[in-house]
Order: C-alpha cells, then structure tokens, then sequence
C-alpha cells in the first residue's frame, strides 16, 4: 500500500483472444475508480494500444519497466513483453496461452514481492496456457503452489458466499477425494477467512451431501454417513459453527443458504451451477487461504464476444472492489487480533 493509502492492484490480462482486455479497460473508462486503487496491468503499451483501437476505447495510461515505478491517479501498464503478439479474437490459440502465461507469472512475482497489494485475474484457457512449466488445471492450483497457505475456491457476492471441497476435479473422482483431513481443512480455511477478510465474527457454515438426498441414510451412496456426518458432529462438538449434511438439490431453492455465513459444497458444479444462477454478473472467484489476496471474475474468456465490444465488466468490476475490500479487512483484522484489548471492534 502506498503512503496515501492507495492500494496498488496489480492485473494479470488473462487470454488476449478473449475478453479480458475488454473488461478490464471499460472498468478504468471511469476515471473515479482511481479514487480506489492504483491499477497496474502486466502486458504491453502495444498490447493495451491495439485493444484500445480495435474495442473504440480510449484510456491514458503510463507504461513502466517495473511495478514498482507505478504513478498514482492513473493506469499503469507494466511492459512484460516487446514484441506484438498475433491476436484472433474469439480463437483458442497458442499464442493467446503463451501470453496469459506471461503476464500471470509477472504478476504473481510483483505480488510476492510486494510491488502490488493483490492481484486481479482476468480469464485464461485453461487448454492452451498449458506449458513444461505450468501444468495447472487453473489459477487456484497455481497459487497455491506459489503462495502460501491452504486455498480455497470461495465465489463470493454480498449475500451469497460458495466454497468447494474439491475444485476442478472430474466427478468420478470427487468421493474418492473427499476425506476427514479435507473437511476439516476445507472448513476451517473458510471459517478464518470469514473472520478476517469479511469482519464475520462468528461464521455459521453449511455442507451440502455429496450423494443425491445426501445419500438417504446409506440408500444412495454411503459417503455422507460415513464420512460427512461424523465429522460435522466432531467439529459442531469442538465449537464449530458447522451444519449439514444437506440435500443440495433444495438447499438454494428454499432459501436456506440465506440462514448461513457461507456453504460448502462437494464439488464444482454442485457449487457453481446455483451460485452463478442467483449472482451471474456480480460474482467474484476469490482464492481464500493465502498469504496474499487474489480475485476473478466469474465469467471465463468469451471467445464468442470477443472483440465486438459486448463484453459487460460488472463481475470485474466488482472482483477489483472485492479486492480492496478483504485487503482492509485483513489488514484491521491483523491489527486487531494483535491487540486483544480492540477485539471487539471486529464487525459481526
């Protein structure tokens, strides 16, 4: 954070195919979103300048070697590469991936460093970023190779708050993959972060099953007996504000996730499918765990829109404020906890 207190953002600029560039432009059309933080893309002015021309928009920004030499009050653009990729809109192709690539490995080591405060991704391919050098099914998986702590896939809006057990693992190997060292871990990594980067003083958390009906007492599926339930009573038992397991195909419907802090659900889509169809434009992927703060839009690339200029940037919009949010709420919730006697200023 800079000494006026302007957190300095920095943005990976994701698949140059696609509509990442878009969003992210049309968010800092609005000069008052300066008043916020100080933006520091990783790509190129030639990049930014070709995108600017082919979307019909127009933004002053300042290139810079380093994001270290990042001016305030305006978009900053660090320059990672020099030669001018070969753009196709709406194509997956290799030379969008190997930029993606580039632009996130700089960005993640200004975050490491410390020359930017968090970190906003715009969409990737998750195919053709592939590489020797990065063999991740998505961002989260690589973070949490490069930062530290244990991450959790937590899509976020204002009223509904989604983790994941197991993320972006095939569904024939979701039960498989789900045991009580993972609930637990799973459970507390978004209790903490409740605490710290939301203000929730004491989070209320619900699991839903695994299995259909979770599992109708053994009938379908033994998992949620077996493993689900007794760990759930283990952890309410130790204080844990932990509920469940419930049936997921109800849960949302009957607005019972509105009686909880977050859900955690088994596996991505069981997740996803229902957070997505209440918050699709305003939600926020947000790696929770780490030492350090990332978040994403909940769109992906695009490739049908992209380059006519229809791409709406209301998720990344909000995935910046996001952002800056948790970075203050952990910033007081640090200084708080370490003074026991300001404890209870922390907000319910």
């Amino acid at each position: 954070m800079q000494e006026d207190g302007k957190i300095k953002l920095g943005i990976s600029i994701g698949d140059l195919n696609g509509i990442g560039c878009e969003v992210v432009l049309k968010t800092f059309e609005d000069s008052r979103m300066l008043d916020f933080c100080t933006p520091i893309l990783f790509a190129s002015s030639k990049t930014i300048s070709f995108q600017q021309k082919e979307l019909n928009i127009d933004i002053k920004y300042n290139g810079v070697q380093e994001a270290s030499m990042a001016v305030d009050g305006k978009v900053n653009v660090v320059n990672v590469w020099k030669e001018i990729p070969d753009i196709k809109f709406g194509e997956a192709t290799e030379e969008g991936g190997k930029y993606a690539l580039k632009s996130l490995l700089a960005a993640v080591d200004a975050l490491k460093n410390g020359d930017i405060d968090v970190l906003v991704t715009a969409p990737i391919n998750k195919n053709n970023i592939q590489t020797k050098d990065f063999k991740f099914p998505g961002h989260t998986d690589f973070l949490t190779q490069e930062l530290e702590g244990e991450s959790l896939m937590f899509m976020v809006t204002e009223g509904l708050k989604v983790g994941l057990l197991t993320d972006h693992v095939a569904v024939k190997d979701v039960s498989s993959a789900i045991n009580p060292i993972l609930i637990r871990s799973k459970v507390r990594t978004i209790e903490k972060s409740l605490r710290m980067d939301f203000g929730i003083r004491a989070p209320k958390v619900a699991l839903l099953g695994i299995n259909p009906h979770s599992g109708d007492n053994g009938v379908i599926g033994k998992e949620d007996e077996e493993i689900l339930k007794p760990i759930i009573k283990e952890m309410s038992d130790a204080g844990h504000l932990v509920f469940g397991p419930y049936s997921a195909d109800s849960f949302f419907g009957s607005d019972n996730y509105k009686n909880f802090d977050a859900i955690l659900a088994a596996y991505h889509d069981q997740g996803l499918i229902p957070f997505k169809t209440l918050s699709f434009g305003r939600g926020v992927n947000f790696t929770a765990g780490l030492s350090k703060i990332r978040t994403s839009p909940d769109h992906g690339t695009a490739y049908e829109i992209a380059g006519q200029g229809k791409a709406d940037p209301s998720s990344f919009k909000e995935a910046v404020f996001t952002a800056i949010s948790i970075f203050r709420n952990r910033k007081e919730y640090l200084e708080l906890t370490e003074n026991p006697l300001q404890r209870q200023r922390v907000r319910r």
